[in-house]
């Protein structure tokens, strides 16, 4: 079983900058895959970000590259998402979530309960 608890959500003004923690437990975590999505209000959940624990690889959605940087710390099995030059489009319920896929499609099947990023214009 894997759990994960996202914080560090809140509101925050455009241009500004917010860090999300992902704070991560379970078996055999380093083969597996983090990932960040979000929810806007009347939207369908969007994928933001991932990277893997072993080696380190990331990848980002369009929206999140050049702004948003994620991140891991294996000693605190912890992931980090860094949200800078913020727009009140980022606005939204921020996920973590964990892909168990260990080659071939994402399968992402364990999930935080989310926390609210609020960017005010």
């Amino acid at each position: 079983q894997v759990q994960v608890v996202e914080s560090g959500g809140g509101l925050v003004q455009a241009g500004g900058s917010l860090r999300l923690s992902c704070a991560a437990s379970g078996r055999t975590l380093r083969s597996y895959r983090m990932g960040w999505f979000r929810q806007a209000p009347g939207k369908e959940r969007e994928f933001v970000a991932a990277i893997r624990w072993s080696g380190g690889s990331t990848s980002y959605a369009d929206s999140a590259k050049g702004r948003f940087t994620i991140s891991r710390d294996n000693a605190k099995n912890t992931v980090y998402l860094q949200m800078n030059s913020l727009k009140p489009e980022d606005t939204a319920v921020y996920y973590c979530a964990v892909d168990t896929t260990i080659v071939g499609r994402p399968s992402w099947d364990y999930w935080g309960q989310g926390t609210q990023v609020t960017v005010s214009s």
